[in-house]
C-alpha cells in the first residue's frame, strides 16, 4: 500500500499509521545495516580497529548532507547516527575482545 503524503493526512490516525508504517521500515533498514555491523567485526583483528575515526567523520558528513537535502535538520541526523555508531563500535569492541579471549 502507498502511504499517504503527510500534506494529505486529514487526521491523527493518518499520520499515526504513516509513522507506524516507516517504524517498520526503519527497523528493517537498521537491522540490515546490523548485518554489515555483524560482518564487519569478524573482518577486523583487535578491538582497536572497532574504531575508525576517519570513517566516523565520512559517514557522518554523508549523513548531515544527506538529511539536509531531504529536509531533515542534519543536527538529528547527526546525533541519531552519532548514537547509533557508538553503540555499534560497543558492539564491535566486545565481539572482538571475545573472539580474542577464545584464541
Amino acid at each position: 500500500m502507498t502511504r499517504m503524503p503527510a500534506d494529505d493526512c486529514t487526521s491523527m490516525d493518518h499520520v499515526r499509521a504513516a509513522i507506524d508504517e516507516i517504524d517498520v521500515e526503519l527497523i528493517d533498514l537498521m537491522a540490515e545495516r546490523f548485518s554489515y555491523v555483524n560482518q564487519a567485526w569478524q573482518l577486523k583483528n583487535a578491538p582497536a580497529d572497532a574504531v575508525v575515526p576517519w570513517r566516523i567523520a565520512q559517514v557522518i558528513d554523508k549523513v548531515k548532507v544527506r538529511a539536509e537535502n531531504q529536509g531533515l535538520p542534519p543536527e538529528l541526523a547527526e546525533a541519531l547516527w552519532r548514537q547509533m555508531i557508538g553503540w555499534f563500535v560497543q558492539y564491535e569492541e566486545a565481539k572482538l575482545a571475545e573472539a580474542n579471549d577464545a584464541e
